[in-house]
């Protein structure tokens, strides 16, 4: 039987590939695990919409809680990736009653935008040290916004919060 003409190293389906100098940086390499599932998932979101709405991919929490992220590991995972310049959010969404609910749009840094041109605009290459990117990487997994922690727990929209009051240790 004789052999097809062409590349022998074809990809069959849609596939999503990743710059060797990302998967080079610091800010790759820390990267948790929750923060690798949100990626993948975002760059799954990324080819649902032919390749063309970077900057504008919706991504709720019910999505990666599909994909496998733990409910509590979301935030941090997407900080995590903000922090290191891997994930642009481009409209912060909020939780809610169903008329006001949108989730967070999102842009993945090493893709070009939907409004521009270009290849991407690479903000993890600012990190250049292992030991950076770690610290950077643990500041975001830990940096919760008090008042949207508060809200949650509450199941409160954020429309309807009071501000939020630092309460010490032990105080009633």
């Amino acid at each position: 039987m004789a052999r097809k003409p062409g590349r022998k190293n074809a990809i069959a389906g849609q596939f999503a590939a990743r710059p060797i100098a990302m998967l080079e940086a610091p800010a790759y390499r820390v990267l948790s695990r929750a923060a690798h599932l949100v990626l993948s998932r975002l760059e799954i979101e990324h080819a649902h919409h032919g390749g063309k709405d970077n900057g504008k991919l919706p991504c709720t929490y019910q999505h990666f809680q599909e994909f496998g992220v733990h409910e509590r590991m979301i935030a941090p995972a997407v900080r995590e990736l903000v922090a290191l310049g891997l994930v642009e959010i481009t409209r912060r969404g909020c939780g809610g009653n169903a008329e006001f609910r949108q989730p967070n749009l999102y842009r993945l840094t090493y893709r070009p935008a939907h409004d521009a041109s270009g290849d991407g605009t690479h903000e993890y290459l600012a990190i250049t040290t292992i030991d950076r990117a770690d610290e950077i990487a643990k500041q975001a997994r830990l940096a919760a916004d008090p008042g949207a922690v508060r809200r949650a727990k509450n199941k409160i929209p954020p429309t309807q919060s009071e501000p939020f009051r630092l309460h010490k240790v032990g105080a009633k």
